[in-house]
């Protein structure tokens, strides 16, 4: 199981993966606002989304847990 982090402090603007939905390398999961810009965040690597830890609105720290995914 690998899990999908913040890179930067943050808003979450929208969130783009759904539990069971299938993610590939590099796709986007979750858009964060940070400085007044948009920020997506994409999974490292590719696997199916088992959670998602974060709501639109929601504030993150850098590291904090957005989604965790299943190889």
């Amino acid at each position: 199981m690998t899990t999908v982090q913040a890179t930067m402090a943050g808003i979450v603007l929208r969130v783009l993966a759904q539990p069971g939905q299938r993610v590939e390398a590099g796709q986007d999961v979750v858009v964060l606002e940070s400085m007044k810009m948009e920020i997506p965040i994409p999974a490292e690597q590719a696997g199916v989304v088992v959670e998602v830890l974060v709501n639109e609105g929601d504030f993150v720290n850098e590291g904090d847990d957005l989604v965790r995914l299943e190889d």
